[in-house]
Protein backbone atom coordinates (compact mmCIF):
# COMPACT_ATOMS: atom_id res chain seq x y z
CA UNK A 1 0.00 0.00 0.00
CA UNK A 2 1.28 3.63 -1.30
CA UNK A 3 1.88 5.65 2.10
CA UNK A 4 1.21 9.45 2.03
CA UNK A 5 3.31 10.69 4.76
CA UNK A 6 0.87 14.13 4.34
CA UNK A 7 -1.76 12.69 5.47
CA UNK A 8 -0.75 10.66 8.26
CA UNK A 9 1.50 14.35 9.36
CA UNK A 10 -2.41 15.46 9.27
CA UNK A 11 -3.95 13.10 11.18
CA UNK A 12 -1.36 13.49 13.88
CA UNK A 13 -1.91 16.98 14.78
CA UNK A 14 -5.19 17.03 14.23
CA UNK A 15 -5.07 14.02 17.03
CA UNK A 16 -2.53 15.48 19.46
CA UNK A 17 -4.82 19.08 19.73
CA UNK A 18 -7.99 18.01 19.41
CA UNK A 19 -8.97 20.44 17.02
CA UNK A 20 -9.31 20.55 12.90
CA UNK A 21 -9.04 24.54 13.52
CA UNK A 22 -5.65 23.92 15.43
CA UNK A 23 -3.94 21.59 13.51
CA UNK A 24 -4.74 23.70 10.32
CA UNK A 25 -2.95 26.73 12.20
CA UNK A 26 -0.26 24.00 13.30
CA UNK A 27 0.47 23.15 9.75
CA UNK A 28 -0.56 26.28 8.31
CA UNK A 29 -3.78 25.29 5.99
CA UNK A 30 -7.06 25.27 5.83
CA UNK A 31 -9.29 23.54 8.18
CA UNK A 32 -11.03 22.44 4.86
CA UNK A 33 -7.79 21.32 3.44
CA UNK A 34 -7.35 19.30 7.06
CA UNK A 35 -11.00 18.24 6.53
CA UNK A 36 -10.04 16.34 2.84
CA UNK A 37 -7.20 14.94 3.82
CA UNK A 38 -8.49 13.31 6.63
CA UNK A 39 -11.22 12.20 4.57
CA UNK A 40 -8.83 10.61 1.86
CA UNK A 41 -6.67 8.76 5.02
CA UNK A 42 -10.18 7.12 6.17
CA UNK A 43 -11.28 6.44 2.68
CA UNK A 44 -8.14 4.67 2.25
CA UNK A 45 -8.31 2.99 5.28
CA UNK A 46 -12.18 1.81 5.41
CA UNK A 47 -13.34 3.77 8.79
CA UNK A 48 -13.73 6.75 10.81
CA UNK A 49 -10.84 7.82 12.49
CA UNK A 50 -12.51 10.74 14.55
CA UNK A 51 -15.98 11.66 15.90
CA UNK A 52 -16.93 15.21 16.43
CA UNK A 53 -17.51 16.46 20.50
CA UNK A 54 -18.52 20.25 21.13
CA UNK A 55 -14.52 20.91 21.86
CA UNK A 56 -13.63 19.58 18.85
CA UNK A 57 -12.51 15.97 17.69
CA UNK A 58 -11.61 13.01 19.77
CA UNK A 59 -10.29 9.57 18.27
CA UNK A 60 -11.97 6.51 17.51
CA UNK A 61 -10.83 3.23 19.11
CA UNK A 62 -9.19 2.60 15.45
CA UNK A 63 -7.99 6.01 15.52
CA UNK A 64 -6.39 5.61 18.83
CA UNK A 65 -4.60 2.30 17.61
CA UNK A 66 -3.32 4.42 14.51
CA UNK A 67 -2.23 7.45 16.62
CA UNK A 68 0.65 4.96 19.18
CA UNK A 69 1.70 4.11 15.66
CA UNK A 70 1.83 7.63 13.90
CA UNK A 71 3.35 8.60 16.54
CA UNK A 72 6.29 6.47 17.07
CA UNK A 73 7.26 7.46 13.37
CA UNK A 74 6.47 11.39 13.93
CA UNK A 75 9.51 10.74 16.82
CA UNK A 76 11.69 8.93 15.02
CA UNK A 77 11.38 11.24 11.49
CA UNK A 78 12.04 14.00 14.53
CA UNK A 79 15.27 12.13 15.74
CA UNK A 80 16.55 11.44 12.62
CA UNK A 81 16.11 14.84 11.62
CA UNK A 82 18.12 15.64 14.42
CA UNK A 83 20.91 13.32 14.02
CA UNK A 84 21.18 14.89 10.64
CA UNK A 85 21.45 18.64 11.97
CA UNK A 86 24.11 17.38 14.39
CA UNK A 87 25.82 16.14 11.82
CA UNK A 88 25.87 18.86 9.46
CA UNK A 89 27.02 20.98 12.65
CA UNK A 90 29.82 18.62 13.53
CA UNK A 91 28.36 17.54 16.97
CA UNK A 92 27.82 13.53 15.33
CA UNK A 93 29.82 11.82 12.84
CA UNK A 94 32.35 9.29 11.96
CA UNK A 95 35.18 9.62 9.27
CA UNK A 96 36.79 7.10 8.00
CA UNK A 97 40.70 7.28 6.35
CA UNK A 98 43.28 5.06 4.29
CA UNK A 99 46.49 6.45 4.44
CA UNK A 100 50.05 4.62 4.57
CA UNK A 101 51.92 4.49 7.92
CA UNK A 102 54.37 7.57 6.97
CA UNK A 103 51.64 10.14 5.52
CA UNK A 104 49.25 9.14 8.91
CA UNK A 105 52.57 10.16 10.70
CA UNK A 106 54.20 12.69 9.46
CA UNK A 107 51.18 14.80 7.42
CA UNK A 108 47.97 13.51 8.45
CA UNK A 109 48.46 13.27 12.55
CA UNK A 110 48.84 16.92 13.18
CA UNK A 111 45.87 17.87 10.63
CA UNK A 112 43.60 14.92 13.34
CA UNK A 113 44.24 16.23 16.24
CA UNK A 114 43.28 19.92 15.37
CA UNK A 115 40.33 18.46 14.23
CA UNK A 116 39.98 16.61 17.04
CA UNK A 117 40.30 19.30 19.43
CA UNK A 118 37.71 21.51 17.54
CA UNK A 119 35.01 18.68 16.76
CA UNK A 120 35.80 16.07 19.72
CA UNK A 121 32.62 14.20 19.19
CA UNK A 122 33.59 13.13 15.32
CA UNK A 123 34.84 9.70 15.79
CA UNK A 124 37.91 8.52 13.37
CA UNK A 125 38.81 5.81 11.42
CA UNK A 126 42.16 5.90 9.52
CA UNK A 127 43.80 2.50 8.05
CA UNK A 128 46.89 1.88 7.75
CA UNK A 129 47.69 0.60 4.05
CA UNK A 130 49.65 1.54 1.00
CA UNK A 131 48.42 4.07 -1.68
CA UNK A 132 47.65 0.84 -4.04
CA UNK A 133 45.75 -0.69 -1.13
CA UNK A 134 44.15 2.90 -0.20
CA UNK A 135 42.31 3.44 -3.49
CA UNK A 136 41.00 -0.31 -3.75
CA UNK A 137 39.55 0.13 -0.40
CA UNK A 138 38.50 3.18 -1.63
CA UNK A 139 36.71 2.08 -4.36
CA UNK A 140 35.37 -0.85 -2.46
CA UNK A 141 33.20 2.08 -0.26
CA UNK A 142 35.62 0.60 3.04
CA UNK A 143 37.27 4.51 3.07
CA UNK A 144 35.15 8.18 2.81
CA UNK A 145 38.74 9.68 1.23
CA UNK A 146 42.44 8.37 1.26
CA UNK A 147 45.76 10.25 1.84
CA UNK A 148 48.08 8.93 -1.10
CA UNK A 149 51.18 9.37 -3.02
CA UNK A 150 51.20 11.11 -5.66
CA UNK A 151 51.41 10.30 -8.85
CA UNK A 152 48.82 8.52 -9.23
CA UNK A 153 45.77 7.60 -11.06
CA UNK A 154 42.49 6.16 -11.91
CA UNK A 155 39.27 6.82 -13.73
CA UNK A 156 37.03 6.15 -10.82
CA UNK A 157 38.79 8.94 -8.51
CA UNK A 158 39.39 12.63 -8.11
CA UNK A 159 42.77 13.43 -7.00
CA UNK A 160 43.60 16.96 -5.03
CA UNK A 161 47.22 17.79 -4.42
CA UNK A 162 48.43 19.00 -1.18
CA UNK A 163 52.06 18.65 0.36
CA UNK A 164 54.56 19.42 -1.96
CA UNK A 165 57.11 16.61 -1.51
CA UNK A 166 61.20 16.60 -2.81
CA UNK A 167 62.67 13.59 -2.12
CA UNK A 168 66.09 13.75 -1.61
CA UNK A 169 69.38 11.06 -1.09
CA UNK A 170 70.48 11.34 2.36
CA UNK A 171 72.84 9.21 4.76
CA UNK A 172 74.92 9.34 8.18
CA UNK A 173 77.78 11.58 8.88
CA UNK A 174 80.12 9.33 7.14
CA UNK A 175 78.61 10.42 4.19
CA UNK A 176 79.31 13.88 5.00
CA UNK A 177 82.23 13.99 2.21
CA UNK A 178 79.48 13.19 -0.72
CA UNK A 179 77.88 16.37 0.48
CA UNK A 180 80.18 19.16 -0.66
CA UNK A 181 79.48 18.82 -4.28
CA UNK A 182 76.70 17.40 -6.79
CA UNK A 183 76.43 13.71 -6.86
CA UNK A 184 75.70 11.91 -10.22
CA UNK A 185 73.22 9.59 -9.94
CA UNK A 186 75.05 6.83 -12.08
CA UNK A 187 77.35 7.10 -9.66
CA UNK A 188 74.90 5.42 -6.42
CA UNK A 189 75.70 2.38 -7.69
CA UNK A 190 79.03 2.69 -5.81
CA UNK A 191 77.21 3.06 -2.66
CA UNK A 192 74.85 0.67 -0.23
CA UNK A 193 71.66 1.68 -1.20
CA UNK A 194 68.49 1.43 1.25
CA UNK A 195 64.88 1.51 -0.57
CA UNK A 196 61.21 0.54 0.65
CA UNK A 197 60.29 -2.67 -0.41
CA UNK A 198 58.71 -2.96 -3.99
CA UNK A 199 55.39 -2.37 -4.99
CA UNK A 200 54.52 1.06 -3.08
CA UNK A 201 53.73 4.03 -4.84
CA UNK A 202 57.37 5.46 -3.50
CA UNK A 203 59.51 2.78 -4.37
CA UNK A 204 57.28 3.12 -8.07
CA UNK A 205 57.97 6.78 -8.55
CA UNK A 206 61.66 6.02 -7.69
CA UNK A 207 62.49 3.18 -9.79
CA UNK A 208 60.71 5.44 -12.76
CA UNK A 209 62.80 8.32 -11.95
CA UNK A 210 66.02 6.06 -12.16
CA UNK A 211 65.09 4.37 -15.26
CA UNK A 212 64.73 7.46 -16.91
CA UNK A 213 67.98 8.61 -16.07
CA UNK A 214 69.44 5.28 -17.21
CA UNK A 215 69.93 4.02 -13.86
CA UNK A 216 68.83 0.61 -12.39
CA UNK A 217 68.33 1.08 -8.36
CA UNK A 218 69.50 -2.14 -6.64
CA UNK A 219 69.47 -1.96 -2.92
CA UNK A 220 71.20 -3.89 -0.38
CA UNK A 221 68.59 -3.60 1.95
CA UNK A 222 64.48 -3.36 0.92
CA UNK A 223 62.50 -2.11 4.13
CA UNK A 224 58.45 -1.69 5.29
CA UNK A 225 58.51 1.20 6.61
CA UNK A 226 60.12 4.94 6.54
CA UNK A 227 60.65 4.57 9.84
CA UNK A 228 62.99 1.84 9.34
CA UNK A 229 64.79 3.87 6.26
CA UNK A 230 65.84 6.51 8.39
CA UNK A 231 67.08 4.11 10.91
CA UNK A 232 69.20 1.94 9.28
CA UNK A 233 70.40 4.98 7.37
CA UNK A 234 71.27 6.73 10.52
CA UNK A 235 73.18 3.40 11.44
CA UNK A 236 75.55 4.04 8.60
CA UNK A 237 74.03 0.90 6.28
CA UNK A 238 73.94 3.47 3.10
CA UNK A 239 72.04 5.14 1.13
CA UNK A 240 68.39 6.29 1.08
CA UNK A 241 65.80 8.65 -0.65
CA UNK A 242 63.32 10.24 1.91
CA UNK A 243 61.60 13.24 1.31
CA UNK A 244 63.04 15.87 2.94
CA UNK A 245 59.38 17.57 4.57
CA UNK A 246 59.77 13.66 6.76
CA UNK A 247 63.65 13.98 7.94
CA UNK A 248 63.47 17.64 8.56
CA UNK A 249 64.38 17.23 12.41
CA UNK A 250 67.09 14.72 11.55
CA UNK A 251 69.01 17.04 8.90
CA UNK A 252 68.71 19.93 11.42
CA UNK A 253 70.47 18.25 14.47
CA UNK A 254 73.05 16.11 11.50
CA UNK A 255 72.06 12.75 12.00
CA UNK A 256 71.32 12.63 8.50
CA UNK A 257 73.03 14.67 5.42
CA UNK A 258 71.44 15.35 2.15
CA UNK A 259 73.74 14.43 -0.87
CA UNK A 260 72.89 16.83 -3.85
CA UNK A 261 71.75 14.53 -6.33
CA UNK A 262 72.43 15.07 -10.14
CA UNK A 263 69.61 15.26 -11.52
CA UNK A 264 67.36 16.29 -8.62
CA UNK A 265 63.90 13.94 -8.10
CA UNK A 266 61.37 15.92 -9.72
CA UNK A 267 58.69 16.95 -6.75
CA UNK A 268 55.87 14.95 -5.93
CA UNK A 269 52.60 15.57 -3.59
CA UNK A 270 50.49 14.18 -1.18
CA UNK A 271 47.12 13.71 -2.78
CA UNK A 272 43.59 13.46 -1.04
CA UNK A 273 41.52 10.93 -3.06
CA UNK A 274 37.91 11.05 -3.03
CA UNK A 275 35.21 8.65 -5.16
CA UNK A 276 33.98 10.28 -7.69
CA UNK A 277 30.46 11.03 -7.72
CA UNK A 278 30.39 10.30 -4.37
CA UNK A 279 28.78 12.87 -1.84
CA UNK A 280 30.85 13.32 1.11
CA UNK A 281 29.59 13.52 4.76
CA UNK A 282 29.65 16.87 6.10
CA UNK A 283 32.16 15.15 9.17
CA UNK A 284 34.62 14.24 6.09
CA UNK A 285 33.99 17.56 4.11
CA UNK A 286 34.92 19.95 6.80
CA UNK A 287 38.50 17.98 7.36
CA UNK A 288 39.37 17.57 3.74
CA UNK A 289 38.56 21.79 3.88
CA UNK A 290 41.50 21.68 6.56
CA UNK A 291 43.82 20.16 4.73
CA UNK A 292 46.62 21.92 2.87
Amino acid sequence: MDINMEWYRVFYWTAKLGSLTKAAEELHITQPAISHTLKQLEGSLGGPLFFRTTKGVTLTAEGQVLFKYVEQAIRLLETGTKKIAEMQNLLHGEINIGASDTLCKHYLLPHLERFHALYPDIRVHVTNRTTPETLTLLKEGKIDFGIVNMPVADPKIDFRHSLVLQDCLVGNRQFASLAGSPFPLEKLSQYPLLLLEPGGSTRNYLDEYAKSNGVELKPEFELGSLDLLVQFAQSGFGLTFIASHFIAEELASGKLVEVPLVPPIPQRHVGIATLKGVPLSAASKNFIQSLP
